[in-house]
C-alpha cells in the first residue's frame, strides 16, 4: 500500500468527536493560566475586576448598554423573570422544544409555563402560536434562539408590544447571532446568556450574563443577584445568590477576542456540510438545517432531521463508526413527566413532537477539519446505501419501520427501492 493510500485509510477510520474542547484549550492554555494566576494573586474571587471587564465586553458585543454577570444561564432566566415579579398565577409563553432551564425558571417562581409549538424548519418558536396563547395572565414571552439562530423577532416584538408584555430572549446558544442586523440580547427587554463550556463562548464551568438597554432593569438585576442587598447587610428585596466568579470571567476574557473567528469557522463548517450532503445526494433523504436570510446564524449546533424512523438506527451506525452525535432534544418539554400536571398531549404540539423524534446533531465545533466532515457525511451516505440495498431485498422494510402515521410517499418509496 502506498503512503497516500495509508494516510487516506487512516483518516477514513479516525474517530470524529462530537465536541473537542481540547483542541481549543490547548492553544489558550498558557494565556488562561496566566489570567487565573492574576485572579489568585489579587484575591478578588467574586464580582471582581475580571467580571466588570467581561460585563463591559459583553455589553459592547451584544450592542446593549448594560450586561450583568450571574452564576449560570439558568439563573439568568430566573433573574430576568424575577425582575418582572413573575409569580404564582402568572403565565409565561415559551417553546416546548428547548432545554429544560427555560421552563424550570418559570415553574420555580410558581408561574405556569405555556408551551408553544415551533417552526419545523428553524426549530424556533412560531409567532402565530404565541399570538394565540396570550391571555390576561401572560406576564412574559421567552423566545429561545435555538442552535445559534434567532427566532422571528420582528413578529414577536409586534405581538409583545401590542399586548404590553416583556420579551425575554434566551440566547444561551446564540451569542453573536443577529436578526435583521440586530444582535441577540439587544432586541427584547432582557437577554439571557450561558457560558457553559459547550457554548460558542464557553467557560471552565457554569456562568451566565444578562443584557439590557433599560437602566432600571439593570439596577434591579444587579440587586437580585446579591440577595437584594444594598448596602451590605441591608436587603431591599428578596433576591438570590447568583454571582459570577472571577475565575470564570478571567477564562472568558481570554476567549472573548477569539469568538468571531470561532463563529466564522462554525459558519464555514455548516456551509461545507451543505455542500457535502448535496454531492452525496442526501438532500432529499435528510432535512438539513435552514438559515434564514434575515439571520446571522452562529451554529452552536448543526442539527439534521432524519425522517421515517431512521434517526436512531443512523445514530447507532455512526456510534459504531466512532462518530459523535447528540439528540437535542428527545422530548418536547410538554411531554416530560414533571410537566404532566399541565395536561398536554404529544399531538397538542405536532411539530415539536415530530421534530423531537427526528433530530440528530452532528459535530460542528470550530476546529472540525474538512476531512472529519467528509468522513461524517461518507458514513451517513453508506448507512442509507445499506438501507436501500435492504429495501431491494425486502421492498416494504422501510415502510414497516416508519413511525405510526408517517407513510412514505409512493415516489419516495420507489426511489428508496431502486
Amino acid at each position: 500500500m502506498s503512503g497516500n493510500q495509508t494516510d487516506r485509510s487512516q483518516s477514513e477510520s479516525q474517530p470524529v468527536p462530537f465536541l473537542d474542547l481540547g483542541s481549543q484549550h490547548g492553544v489558550l492554555r498558557e494565556e488562561v493560566l496566566a489570567a487565573l494566576g492574576r485572579v489568585w494573586d489579587s484575591g478578588a474571587f467574586v464580582l471582581g475586576p475580571e467580571v466588570t471587564r467581561l460585563e463591559e465586553q459583553i455589553a459592547q458585543y451584544c450592542q446593549t448598554k448594560y450586561a450583568i454577570g450571574c452564576a449560570s444561564g439558568s439563573d439568568a432566566l430566573l433573574l430576568a423573570l424575577m425582575a418582572y415579579d413573575v409569580g404564582p398565577g402568572d403565565e409565561v409563553i415559551l417553546p416546548s422544544f428547548t432545554f429544560f432551564a427555560t421552563a424550570s425558571a418559570v415553574t420555580r417562581l410558581g408561574a405556569r409555563p405555556v408551551f408553544a409549538d415551533i417552526e419545523p424548519d428553524t426549530f424556533n418558536i412560531d409567532p402565530l402560536q404565541v399570538q394565540r396563547l396570550i391571555t390576561e395572565r401572560t406576564r412574559a414571552i421567552i423566545p429561545v434562539h435555538l442552535f445559534g439562530q434567532c427566532a422571528r423577532m420582528d413578529h414577536l416584538l409586534q405581538i409583545a408590544q401590542a399586548h404590553h408584555i416583556p420579551l425575554i430572549e434566551d440566547l444561551a446558544q446564540s451569542i453573536g447571532a443577529e436578526w435583521n442586523g440586530r444582535r441577540a440580547g439587544s432586541i427584547g427587554q432582557i437577554g439571557c446568556i450561558s457560558f457553559y463550556p459547550t457554548k460558542n463562548l464557553g467557560g471552565a464551568g457554569d456562568g451566565g450574563m444578562l443584557t439590557t438597554n433599560d437602566e432600571r432593569l439593570a439596577d434591579k438585576l444587579r440587586l437580585l443577584r446579591v440577595h437584594g442587598m444594598k448596602p451590605r447587610y441591608f436587603h431591599r428585596i428578596v433576591g438570590i445568590n447568583s454571582r459570577l466568579d472571577s475565575f470564570q470571567a478571567a477564562v472568558l476574557n481570554v476567549k472573548m477576542p477569539y469568538l468571531d473567528r470561532w463563529t466564522a469557522q462554525r459558519q464555514a463548517n455548516a456551509q461545507r456540510y451543505e455542500e457535502l450532503f448535496a454531492v452525496a445526494g442526501l438532500t432529499d433523504t435528510l432535512k438539513l438545517p435552514v438559515a434564514l436570510p434575515q439571520a446571522r446564524h452562529v451554529w452552536n449546533q448543526y442539527v439534521i432531521r432524519v425522517p421515517y424512523g431512521q434517526r436512531d438506527p443512523l445514530r447507532e451506525y455512526l456510534t459504531q463508526a466512532h462518530i459523535g452525535t447528540e439528540i437535542y432534544y428527545p422530548l418536547g418539554l410538554h411531554e416530560q413527566e414533571c410537566f404532566a400536571y399541565l395536561g398536554y398531549r404529544p399531538k397538542d404540539l405536532p411539530n415539536t413532537a415530530q421534530v423531537a423524534r427526528e433530530v440528530l446533531a452532528l459535530p460542528i465545533f470550530p476546529e472540525l477539519s474538512p476531512a472529519q466532515q467528509q468522513r461524517v457525511v461518507a458514513c451517513i451516505a453508506e448507512f442509507f446505501r445499506g438501507q436501500r440495498r435492504q429495501a431491494v431485498l425486502v421492498p416494504n422494510l422501510l415502510l414497516r419501520t416508519t413511525p405510526v402515521g408517517h407513510a412514505i410517499p409512493d415516489a419516495q418509496c420507489r426511489a428508496v427501492q431502486q
